[in-house]
């Protein structure tokens, strides 16, 4: 911490000489003792009381105006070093890959902001100073108690020993009682914060009592860390005044004995006994800095921790700027995954033409939104280049990257600022026609006229005042704005109606020609113009044309796209329908008539949900079966050595619950909503009823169903 602190040295150079006055009057004090009363008191002498009451009177004006010149010194040394230790860790949090943000949770980060670098603050503020002064006060008395009488400071050294050995022992456990606590600390952050951000969830999901056992659990582990480390702390503290204590005795004893053989004066032994009592004082005030000490150990090595980590995506050394518009943008031969061992693309190569419209769609962890990160350079791959014009990615500085290309993702983080400001940002120069019209473009002007203050409507929670479609439009308005030449879109449309999705995709084909645009989907109709459709399955690409070249084929486009046909969907979003066509290739309906399936599909309800609500959970009873007409689901299932844990997603034309259909059984795991969907639901007792008249074709549904089981 050192460079934080020496690059003010003239600052340094003032608190050390006063320090350095402070702690020599602190040893001249007492020592003035042995003058007072063996060549003033004793004598009656007036002059030397005069001369020496004098001296210390303006020895102790002197330490004062050190002490106060020493405080302003140190409090501008010490907001000066951790205002830079707090930028520069700041920094570099923000030169930090994705990756990183996948190993520190918020609280992890928050704690060493605050937790962390306040207790740097205090050991730079006040330990520091005071481990220096006490230092440097127990040594100049030292040097002092030697000049009076050898044979006791040595007793004392002797017998000072103890006060060191005592806190050594306990040292170690201290340390990691310190990182317990800190972690328990961390613990607890976190939950604070998924707290906050998932309170709707929690709520909509009666989750409170859950969340409050967990609370409490780590609240309880803070406790006991903390109660912990304070015995361990106060027995550090104790037992060098026990020490001291003994050591008193054998001082008075002996001291006592020498004056008895006329060895030592009495004014001798004042003034020793006093500036023992001083240098006892400051090693005693040393051991009590042990503690905050061993705290700051900890604190250093964790803020260190993230000082010393390089980012995973580095600045090149050179950058180079590659000039709009661009004309290709290739990936040639890229692995990646996430984790060693793992890889979500293997040998991915494919080229987009400049001022395309380009598609990249596959089923959920096919790679597709993976590729697009590293074409926005979130991820660098393992192996092979993307590149624009040639240039690979890792050589274009990261400011002309953004100027070029500007992802825009599913989750749409907005400051808690105005709309305009969220809009804005840092482009100047911009009028108020160019944000109306980013607006428009981006149908977000329905939403700006219900807006109480229109665009000057202030952002709570971090977008969670708005609805997710009003924040996609958002994030959209201010890609525009942003007029990059390569537009990279992650599933933008997933929180739109269908209205407003319709508005998007005729934005995406305006800006064909003359931006290059490519975006990732599930939705297939939503890609039927594009100029190239790149499908993904596994990681690699599968297939590559246009929609009808891909039809033609009758491979996995095909059959994604034949899974998706057969619904539709109102304007609002409300309301859907599924036409017999699509139930006759579900597997347990083969072989069913017309007639029964146009029963069969004017009895589906329609039903909306939120994100993160459930619409089955794991252990209850089944009785609906599920279509997915439009949204994002995981698959969930509780593990014993893990909890809870990712399965699989299901999107558009998917299904679940068929089961249900036929008899009772507990749901095997829980499905929940990623975004705003819409599902078509049939309930048991409907579809029986459905049944009813065919015998032989219910045992053959419910054959067909356990097959499937």
């Amino acid at each position: 911490m050192l460079k934080y602190f020496t690059a003010y040295r003239g600052l340094l150079a003032l608190l050390l000489l006063c320090l350095l006055i402070e702690a020599a009057y602190a040893v001249a004090a007492p020592l003035s003792l042995k003058y007072l009363v063996d060549e003033a008191f004793v004598p009656k002498d007036g002059g030397a009381f005069a001369l020496i009451l004098g001296l210390l009177i303006g020895a102790g004006l002197l330490s004062i105006a050190a002490s106060l010149y020493g405080d302003y010194a140190l409090g501008k040394l010490v907001g000066q070093g951790t205002a830079k230790l707090r930028l520069d860790l700041f920094e570099r949090l923000q030169r930090q890959s994705i990756s990183f943000y996948r190993d520190y949770g918020t609280g992890d980060l928050v704690a060493r902001f605050t937790t962390d670098t306040a207790s740097v603050e205090r050991t730079v503020g006040a330990t520091v100073p005071m481990l220096f002064a006490q230092t440097l006060s127990a040594c100049l008395g030292i040097g002092m108690l030697f000049a009076l009488d050898w044979r006791l400071t040595l007793i004392m050294l002797a017998g000072a020993s103890l006060m060191i050995a005592g806190p050594k022992l306990l040292q170690r456990r201290a340390e990691a009682g310190q990182q317990l606590l800190k972690s328990s600390q961390e613990r607890f952050m976190n939950a604070i914060d998924e707290t906050v951000k998932g309170h709707k969830t929690i709520r909509s999901l009666h989750q409170q009592e859950r969340v409050r056992h967990l609370s409490a659990r780590l609240i309880g582990e803070m406790l006991k860390n903390g109660l912990r480390l304070r015995l361990v702390t106060s027995w550090m503290e104790r037992l060098p005044l026990v020490s001291l204590m003994v050591l008193n005795g054998a001082m008075i004893g002996y001291g006592g004995y020498l004056i008895f053989r006329d060895q030592l004066t009495i004014g001798g032994f004042m003034a020793f006994f006093t500036l023992f009592m001083t240098v006892g004082q400051s090693a005693t005030n040393l051991t009590y800095l042990i503690p905050g000490i061993i705290e700051a150990r900890v604190s250093f090595a964790r803020i260190g921790e993230l000082l010393t980590r390089e980012p995973e995506v580095p600045e090149p050394a050179e950058p180079r700027s590659p000039m709009a518009p661009i004309r290709e943008i290739a990936m040639d031969g890229v692995t990646f995954g996430y984790e060693a061992g793992t890889d979500q693309l293997r040998g991915v190569s494919l080229g987009i033409a400049g001022g395309s419209y380009t598609a990249f769609v596959g089923a959920s962890g096919s790679g597709k939104s993976t590729a697009l990160q590293l074409l926005a350079r979130l991820y660098d791959p393992r192996q092979g280049q993307v590149a624009m014009d040639g240039v690979d990615l890792r050589e274009i500085g990261e400011r002309r990257l953004r100027e070029l290309a500007l992802l825009v993702g599913q989750d749409t983080f907005l400051f808690n600022a105005s709309v305009r400001d969220n809009l804005l940002l840092d482009k100047q120069g911009l009028s108020e026609a160019d944000v109306n019209d980013a607006a428009r473009k981006a149908g977000l002007q329905e939403a700006v006229a219900r807006w109480p203050e229109g665009l000057d409507t202030m952002v709570r929670q971090e977008g969670g005042s708005f609805s997710g479609g009003e924040r996609q439009r958002i994030a959209l308005a201010r890609a525009l704005l942003r007029d990059p030449d390569v537009l990279l879109l992650d599933e933008v449309t997933s929180a739109l109606d269908p209205a407003s999705e319709a508005l998007v995709n005729e934005l995406i084909l305006s800006l064909r020609g003359r931006k290059t645009v490519v975006a990732v989907t599930h939705r297939l109709s939503a890609v039927v113009e594009a100029d190239r459709i790149h499908v993904f399955d596994r990681g690699e690409v599968v297939e590559s044309g246009t929609h009808e070249d891909l039809l033609s084929r009758g491979g996995a486009y095909a059959r994604l796209w034949e899974k998706q046909q057969g619904f539709r969907l109102s304007e609002d979003g409300l309301h859907a329908d599924v036409n017999t066509g699509w139930l006759a290739r579900l597997p347990f309906l083969a072989g069913v008539d017309a007639g029964l399936l146009g029963s069969l599909s004017a009895a589906f309800s329609t039903q909306t949900c939120r994100e993160g609500e459930a619409i089955v959970r794991e252990g209850e009873e089944g009785h609906t079966f599920y279509i997915i007409v439009r949204g994002k689901f995981e698959v969930t299932k509780q593990f014993e050595d893990s909890g809870e844990r990712r399965v699989a997603t299901l999107q558009d034309g998917d299904y679940f619950g068929e089961i249900a259909l036929m008899k009772e059984v507990p749901r095997t795991a829980t499905v929940r909503a990623l975004g705003p969907s819409v599902l078509l639901s049939m309930r048991r007792e409907t579809f029986q009823r459905l049944l009813s008249g065919s015998t032989q074709l219910r045992d053959e549904l419910s054959r067909a169903l356990e097959r499937r089981a």
